[in-house]
């Protein structure tokens, strides 16, 4: 994904439209309104109004176009000067983009060998690690400079959204700033990095390693793409790691290739511990790993000094606010109403695969958002989700189920099996079932096993013979009350009314499968 800077600051001040036009909002009201008018059938527009959930709104809303969103001026002040206070002790010269240089520069200009030297040896005074210079490190150092220097700069862009997240959680564990850097190698901090071998996101978990780490995968949530969690989990990862080698350098050669790897180095070496004395005993990847990470950090440190400078830039992260969603909605819908971009919506929610963020029993899903955007959700919280149940209501599709994939399975090849098949039954793809079982063709035998991490719930045969003659589940028994539903209402609104009340019990109590089924006179029972 390629966000210009030119295309967010339009985003950024369309934002800024909405939350301040005070004297003129009741102008761009009329405005929207007409414009709407213009761009739909006039058979369309008989109704004027709806009510949905006690809210009036514009029938057009329905058809995709935008709602005169409640604003609080008072608390959009409040928001405007609490940026400005950050923006103004924003004071990083890499971050800013300077008119006379250019990256068409030979960066690499008069560098020599023994300013290398000096550079390293003064950032190694400041770091646990074994920063040490050596040919082959300055080989990458000037490659790197010389062929990417567009990368490089994309990728400071990016890092002044990423880096104080990161920061914020390394201080927590007490681990040195520079591990910041690693998820450059790591991902190029592509928050959807996948590796040839299925590790994913900023800091490239596989399945199994993030589920140690409290990193849930399910249909709509990969947790491992989480900037918040993952960076959580990968502090956790490699604290554990520095309490085993106590030595950041090995524990990062762990980061990569697993524990195992290293102690085989170590033994093969005759007991070094020194990273650069078991380079050669590693695995080829992480032999170039940790030289990698070097020449990130030495780049990133000097990076003025070589006349880099950020491009692409998105947002700084204090320029964000998260809220916790209480109803499934998706990134389509919240465009619809806030006119945010969905474009930047995926950027900074990158963990939710279908664009949709679900409500999960047990586990907080959030909405991280441009702070002004995120004002305008809390202060219209109530629309939004009337919008969402109005907008499910009228899909001829459902959502997808959520399912949560909680561990691996054993599938035995049965007659009649190919990949495709047994692929499309668990949810996955045929690459995916290659790569977990290091199959280099699609042939299958009868009888072979295979390990897969399923996407999708399968029920056993017995087991759907069990559900199929169990007796349908009644209702609880018991004292209740009745609440006779009323215009305008909806099955969360009713919920939100009693305490320790779901929807999914209002539906179950009640027989009620449908939100058109809900009309106004209908007696429920709330138990």
């Amino acid at each position: 994904m390629k966000l210009t800077r030119s295309y967010l600051v339009l985003i950024f001040f369309f934002t800024l439209g909405i939350s301040y036009a005070q004297d003129g909002k009741m102008e761009e009201n009329t405005l929207a309104t007409e414009k709407s008018k213009d761009s739909i059938p006039e058979s369309k527009l008989i109704a004027t109004t709806s009510i949905i959930d006690t809210v009036k709104v514009d029938t057009t809303l329905i058809l995709g176009k935008s709602i005169a969103i409640i604003d609080h001026i008072e608390v959009s002040e409040f928001d405007k000067k609490w940026l400005d206070s950050w923006k103004n002790n924003v004071i990083d010269s890499s971050l800013v983009i300077k008119p006379e240089d250019t990256l068409g520069k030979l960066v690499i200009e008069n560098f020599t060998t023994e300013q290398l030297k000096e550079r390293i040896a003064h950032l190694d005074s400041q770091t646990p690690f074994n920063f040490e210079y050596n040919p082959s490190l300055e080989k990458i150092i000037k490659h790197y400079l010389k062929n990417r220097q567009q990368t490089l700069a994309n990728l400071m862009g990016k890092a002044k959204y990423y880096f104080p997240l990161f920061e914020e959680h390394l201080a927590k564990y007490d681990i040195p700033m520079e591990l910041k850097y690693l998820a450059i190698v790591e991902s190029a901090l592509k928050a959807n990095a996948t590796s040839r071998v299925g590790a994913k996101g900023l800091w490239q978990f596989m399945y199994g390693t993030g589920r140690e780490y409290d990193l849930k995968v399910s249909s709509y949530v990969d947790e491992r793409c989480d900037p918040i969690r993952a960076t959580e989990a990968a502090c956790q990862y490699l604290s554990k790691l520095h309490g085993i080698f106590n030595d950041w350098d090995l524990a990062l050669a762990a980061y990569n290739s697993g524990p195992g790897n290293v102690n085989k180095a170590i033994r093969r070496s005759g007991g070094q511990k020194n990273y650069w004395n078991i380079r050669h005993y590693l695995p080829r990847e992480t032999a170039g790993y940790l030289p990698a990470f070097y020449a990130t950090y030495y780049i990133f440190e000097y990076a003025d000094e070589h006349q880099l400078y950020a491009k692409n830039d998105v947002l700084h992260t204090f320029e964000t606010d998260t809220v916790v969603v209480k109803r499934q909605i998706s990134f389509d819908q919240i465009h619809k109403v806030l006119g945010t971009d969905t474009e930047l919506i995926s950027f900074l929610n990158p963990q939710y695969k279908l664009k949709i963020i679900p409500v999960v029993k047990g586990r907080d899903y959030t909405l991280t958002l441009p702070k002004f955007a995120s004002g305008s959700f809390v202060s219209n919280e109530a629309q939004i989700y009337a919008y969402a149940e109005a907008d499910e209501a009228k899909r001829e599709k459902p959502m997808p189920k959520y399912f949560e994939a909680n561990d691996r399975i054993r599938y035995r090849v049965k007659s009649g099996d190919y990949l495709g098949k047994i692929a499309n039954r668990y949810g996955v793809s045929v690459n995916s079932i290659k790569r977990w079982n290091g199959l280099k063709s699609n042939n299958l035998r009868v009888g072979q096993r295979l390990t897969i991490y399923p996407k999708r719930a399968v029920a056993s045969s017995s087991t759907s013979t069990q559900k199929k003659s169990s007796p349908k589940k009644s209702a609880p028994k018991g004292k209740y009350s009745t609440y006779v539903v009323k215009k305008g209402d909806s099955l969360w609104l009713i919920s939100q009314k009693y305490p320790k009340v779901s929807v999914a019990q209002l539906k179950e109590w009640n027989d009620i499968w449908s939100t058109k089924s809900l009309k106004p006179g209908t007696e429920l029972k709330i138990y």
